[in-house]
């Protein structure tokens, strides 16, 4: 099989996804290095393929039809549950987490939390692995793209946010 047709593979196995799958996986199911698909990934996103890398592995992004808002949000670490289960209460997907380094600029970590399993897997991993969010590099202040099917839905998350002193106000 040469790399136009493993890339085509991929990109056919990745749409009939529901969930992510690591670079690792695909690598074995080719029988080629991780790198070797960091490469192939690369190829298909540089030719317009909505394929994004979250910490679970590559996903096709879905979303594209869906309504979308950037929210500026502050909390505390250990309110980070309850801010993220605000968002998948009303049906919203929490795609990313935004920081604003004085150095780096904008530092984005993907991470696509649609329901209240995927938001329980991401607190495990973050207790396990004593990481620490982006957030703590700005004091609290992050920025979400959250997105949700209409605009009654992005509205209620927002409204549901502020309530709980969670948005940035000024």
């Amino acid at each position: 099989m040469n790399s136009i047709e493993r890339r085509a593979e991929i990109l056919m196995y990745l749409t009939q996804r529901k969930d992510p799958l690591k670079g690792s996986e695909i690598a074995r199911k080719y029988g080629v290095t991780r790198q070797i698909i960091v490469k192939d990934i690369a190829i298909l996103r540089a030719k317009g393929e909505n394929i994004m890398a979250t910490p679970d592995g590559y996903i096709i992004n879905k979303e594209m039809n869906k309504i979308k808002a950037i929210i500026a949000v502050k909390h505390k670490e250990e309110q980070l549950i309850e801010e993220m289960g605000i968002v998948i209460k009303y049906g919203g997907t929490i795609e990313d987490v935004i920081v604003e380094h004085p150095l780096y600029g904008e530092i984005r970590g993907m991470l696509m939390i649609k329901n209240y399993n995927e938001l329980n897997k991401f607190s495990e991993k973050y207790k396990n692995q004593k990481g620490r969010l982006l957030s703590v590099l700005t004091n609290g202040v992050h920025l979400h793209t959250i997105s949700a099917d209409n605009d009654e839905n992005i509205n209620l998350i927002i409204n549901e946010l502020k309530e709980n002193g969670f948005i940035v106000l000024d």
